[in-house]
């Protein structure tokens, strides 16, 4: 073994994505809120000796994302923080392609998520909605409507001012 991993080592779900790894308050409540709103399935979670979630992953589309409660011991040696702690503010948004847009906005309301952006045709051919969920990260979901060139993706960019 060289020290490279190849695709035999790595997990499948990991071939060929970087995972986002977020951190929440409470990430229990936060799995809970992204089942009902995103339809997502937890595929497995590690308890922190002192309490708490240490790790989770949950997937949403074929998407997977690895969380953990911020506050855990472990986590606050390692400077990880909640958007809260920060100021509200996040530097990272999710996006993640969906079968329904509008369905998933719906559900994501009714769930708790505020709406930022409610979903729209976008000039890069996707249908999209931008929200917020109550731990305070930021997402976007998309459907896909149409293919869109280079040059007429341009062209639209320009035209919408």
């Amino acid at each position: 073994m060289t020290g490279h991993a190849t695709h035999v080592d790595i997990p499948s779900r990991y071939h060929y994505a970087v995972i986002p790894h977020v951190m929440v308050d409470d990430a229990d409540a936060a799995i809970a809120f992204y089942q009902r709103a995103f339809d997502a399935r937890e595929d497995f979670r590690i308890h922190a000796p002192g309490g708490g979630i240490l790790h989770a992953e949950i997937t949403i589309g074929r998407s997977t994302l690895m969380l953990g409660d911020a506050s855990v011991e472990e986590a606050e040696a390692a400077f990880f923080a909640a958007p809260a702690s920060l100021g509200g503010g996040t530097s990272v948004t999710l996006h993640v392609f969906v079968p329904d847009v509008d369905g998933l906005a719906e559900r994501a309301e009714a769930a708790g998520a505020e709406i930022i952006q409610p979903p729209k045709d976008m000039f890069h051919g996707d249908r999209t909605v931008i929200l917020k969920d109550p731990s305070g990260h930021m997402w976007v979901f998309l459907t896909h409507v149409e293919d869109v060139s280079q040059e007429e993706l341009l062209r639209r960019l320009a035209a919408t001012g």
